[in-house]
């Protein structure tokens, strides 16, 4: 999913105990334990979507796979990494039990009719009993803006603009309930860029993306010129000669993702934008875990592994290796996968 699944993994890092309470039942005692790590991440690098958790003073583990659509191989994607999951926590605790596994896949678009609340892989042989695995659905994009913020978290605000009858007045609640909300600008920066690359989505062709950047900007005063993803679109249109005066009276740039028969020019310009953001989301990422900011052969490397191995891949690498190795790991050749 690009963009989307590293910006949402992102969030969901920095907010793990909004993401499980609202795919808890409720009613329930909950204590998040923290995120999967496991050796097993040589195996399979992304056991970070599963969380540790108590419920009711039992041992449960939730996997959350954020989901563009309910395609053919989600269904086989769920199941594949279920089993990995489940061989991690089993070498973790010898003669232990694992504890009981749910997964949800929360879905961004897709058909209008309503979505199954649970889908399954099947691996059974025709005509004998079920084997393999359920997991649970959410289809964020066909709740309405009322419920997701009902689940009383600006984590689940960014999924707003795909929301079934998301309006520019609605949007504009949900702008300043970031902006109460954040804790601090840095967050409010990410929770915006979520917000806006969800819009771009678009499943139900709102088009609302133009009015939404025009909200955050008249809330947050050059906020999105600061932020390379949105900064840089920005730009782009100016340098397109496309008339636009302020802001807040008209934006006439075409924001749009990639669509099919955008000019090269166009194209080069969000992908610059989109790289630079990649490369803030793992700076900050690097800087947490060492204490310090990237030099600039570090912040160089960690983009060219980005454009190499995949973004997803390099985001693994800084949350699996400790210190020392991973400044190591950045001075080495790029071995694609």
């Amino acid at each position: 999913m690009g963009d989307a699944d590293i910006t949402l993994r992102h969030l969901a890092r920095r907010r793990p105990e909004d993401l499980v309470r609202a795919l808890v039942p409720e009613g329930r005692r909950i204590e998040v334990l923290g995120w999967v790590d496991s050796q097993v991440t040589n195996i399979e690098r992304r056991l970070d979507k599963a969380l540790r958790l108590r419920v009711d003073g039992e041992p449960r583990v939730l996997h959350v796979e954020f989901c563009f659509a309910l395609r053919d191989d989600v269904p086989d994607r769920l199941f594949e990494y279920l089993g990995f999951l489940f061989a991690a926590l089993r070498l973790e605790g010898p003669g232990e039990p694992v504890p009981p596994i749910e997964s949800v896949a929360v879905v961004l678009s897709g058909r209008s009719r309503r979505l199954p609340a649970t889908g399954q892989r099947r691996t059974a042989w025709p005509g004998r009993p079920f084997s393999g695995t359920h997991f649970r659905v959410d289809a964020v994009y066909q709740r309405t803006v009322g419920e997701l913020r009902a689940r009383g978290s600006v984590l689940w605000l960014v999924f707003t603009p795909l929301a079934r009858n998301a309006t520019a007045a609605a949007l504009k609640e949900v702008v300043a309930e970031i902006h109460a909300g954040a804790t601090t600008v840095e967050e409010r920066a990410e929770l915006y860029t979520a917000l806006l690359v969800m819009a771009t989505i678009d499943p139900w062709g709102h088009n609302l993306l133009k009015e939404l950047i025009i909200m955050v900007e008249d809330k947050e005063e050059g906020l999105l010129r600061r932020t390379p993803i949105i900064g840089e679109m920005i730009i782009e249109a100016e340098r397109r000669g496309e008339q636009r005066g302020e802001l807040r009276g008209e934006l006439r740039g075409e924001l749009r993702g990639e669509q099919r028969g955008e000019q090269r020019g166009e194209l080069r310009g969000e992908e610059r934008g989109k790289q630079q953001a990649i490369a803030e989301l793992l700076g900050r990422l690097f800087a947490r875990r060492l204490g310090r900011r990237p030099t600039a052969e570090e912040e160089r490397s960690i983009l060219e592994r980005a454009r190499a191995i995949g973004p997803c891949e390099v985001e693994d690498a800084l949350l699996d290796l400790e210190g020392e190795a991973l400044v190591r790991w950045l001075a080495e050749p790029i071995r694609p996968s």
